[in-house]
């Protein structure tokens, strides 16, 4: 058998064969991933594959092919592609396994898996819920001070 016959091996004399299999398919997932996610967000926002194309730059055919996972975009790519649905960036990036996925606790990871909604929907109800933990997280440091806080309402706060 010569050397080319054998299959590759790690130090240890184990194939390496199957592990550089197992990211080419995780590869290939993601690539799916994001073209069901496109296409998903296209629809949602009743936009047409060639207006897309139009919107973002991106043409008709690679964006197809984009779509049925046949392509994985470059993050250049899904900058455009977000633009022209007017979806954050980051969303794609994320889907796309550019980036990893920000953990910001329960509330913001349901809002952030709700298919039902859309990606600016999302990012409205984040940003409301962000603000409602500030707002809140100043009053608790001012109810936990030392000023003492009057109640018009309560009569033994009168004396």
């Amino acid at each position: 058998m010569s050397e080319t016959d054998q299959p590759n091996q790690d130090g240890n004399g184990r194939a390496i064969n199957h592990g550089i299999n197992e990211v080419a398919d995780k590869v290939a997932d993601l690539g799916r991933d994001i073209g069901d996610y496109i296409k998903q967000q296209r629809s949602s926002a009743k936009i047409s594959l060639r207006q897309l194309s139009k919107l973002a730059g991106v043409s008709n055919p690679y964006l197809s092919q984009i779509e049925r996972g046949l392509r994985k975009p470059s993050a250049e790519i899904l900058q455009q592609i977000a633009k022209g649905l007017r979806i954050s960036a980051e969303a794609l990036y994320v889907r796309a396994g550019i980036l990893d996925a920000a953990h910001g606790g329960p509330v913001v990871d349901a809002v952030r898996a709700d298919d039902a909604l859309t990606e600016r929907q999302k990012q409205i109800l984040l940003d409301v819920y962000e603000s409602f933990r500030r707002e809140n997280s100043t009053q608790s440091t001012v109810e936990g001070s030392d000023v003492d806080v009057v109640n018009p309402m309560d009569p033994a706060s009168e004396e």
